[in-house]
């Protein structure tokens, strides 16, 4: 039986790179406003020299589509925010780094996705973006500075 090969489709492949861009963004905002607070894992590469954003630095926001079967909020895109540091984090400061993600993401969204009506809620210990993730048309150009 022959190998069948799936493709994606190519709007949605564009789709996830605009949002690996934005959180791409948000990462690197966080990692030079908390540089040198928190030591990092001695396994874990300093930010930049990982092979990927989220295997590099002191911050892991890793982003990856639910269904949302159970989720109050539908499909989307979830998200933690999580540190790679054995150092304590006092609660205000998860608080703090929670606060700052949100108020970015919620900067950013419109800038990477105009004219998508996106939302971002908190679910337990995650986050999930959700709204208007449609396919049926490409996205608009990114503004200049993005792109």
């Amino acid at each position: 039986m022959p190998l069948e090969v799936h493709h994606r489709n190519p709007r949605l492949e564009r789709w996830e790179e605009r949002l690996l861009q934005m959180f791409e963004r948000v990462d690197t905002v966080l990692e030079e406003r908390y540089a040198g607070r928190f030591r990092l894992k001695p396994n874990r590469p300093a930010h930049g020299a990982g092979v990927t954003r989220d295997a590099d630095g002191l911050f892991d926001l890793g982003v990856s589509f639910s269904a949302g079967i159970t989720s109050e909020f539908g499909p989307g895109y979830v998200f933690q925010i999580r540190m790679a540091t054995n150092d304590p984090v006092p609660e205000t400061v998860r608080q703090q780094i929670e606060d700052e993600v949100v108020a970015l993401l919620n900067q950013e969204m419109p800038r990477f996705f105009a004219g998508l009506n996106l939302r971002l809620a908190r679910e337990g210990h995650a986050f999930r973006i959700y709204g208007d993730l449609s396919l049926d048309a490409d996205l608009p150009p990114l503004p200049p500075d993005l792109a």
